[in-house]
């Protein structure tokens, strides 16, 4: 199994001490270790995100329908959201793992990613209480919140918009780096807008990877035109 729980690294991820440092080891334990791991967790981080994006949704948008409302939300709460978030903050890198997981490549898997995410939500629920926990999302989620202004479509393809709205070069990709296992391997892409802005993401194949940077560098560049 893993070394113990990096505290510095989760402080720094989350913004504070954690209260319960015990709560954070369960969100980050994977079932391979066979001790107890975060489902229960995941279960209900899933749930608070819901509700904190549910919420700034609302308020943020209030002549949207609720048609549009939910799509939005699935959206932002979907696993590629989730994994993406969670590969910027480097969060797999804090996983424990059994050895057959980790010697699988379980730290690049964006399905681990995504429910690791959510479990370390919950655990900032029980921790600190609803107001923390809607900080901590609303610091990750935020940007792509109110991106949502339009209806969600690929991050590919709004990026592309983006761009051509503002005359600015198409957006270009390319593969900065391929690790893991042949069976299970890892991808890291950089999309740019020439130099007005780039962005990285990590991905389990190029299209997913590429997808991943191409929301992040949206949600990046519509933050800073608010």
């Amino acid at each position: 199994m893993n070394d113990p729980l990096n505290g510095g690294a989760l402080a720094e991820i989350l913004g504070s001490t954690p209260d319960d440092p015990a709560l954070y080891e369960l969100a980050l334990t994977h079932g391979s270790t066979g001790r107890a791991d975060y489902q229960r967790l995941e279960f209900l981080g899933d749930r608070v995100l819901g509700l904190v994006i549910a919420s700034e949704l609302y308020t943020r948008f209030p002549s949207a329908t609720e048609g549009e409302m939910s799509s939005r939300l699935h959206v932002l709460a979907s696993g590629a959201t989730c994994a993406a978030i969670a590969q910027r903050l480097n969060l797999t890198a804090l996983i424990r793992f059994g050895a057959q997981a980790r010697n699988d490549g379980g730290r690049y898997s964006d399905n681990i990613a995504a429910d690791a995410i959510e479990a370390l939500i919950g655990a900032l629920y029980l921790d600190k209480g609803i107001d923390t926990a809607r900080a901590f999302v609303i610091a990750h989620w935020g940007a792509m919140i109110d991106g949502q202004a339009a209806a969600p479509k690929h991050p590919k393809a709004a990026l592309q918009e983006w761009a051509l709205a503002r005359r600015r070069r198409p957006p270009e990709y390319e593969i900065v780096a391929r690790e893991g296992p042949d069976h299970a391997p890892r991808f890291r892409v950089a999309v740019s807008i020439g130099k007005l802005a780039r962005a990285e993401a990590e991905g389990a194949s190029k299209q997913a990877a590429e997808k991943a940077a191409a929301a992040l560098l949206l949600a990046e560049l519509e933050g800073q035109e608010k």
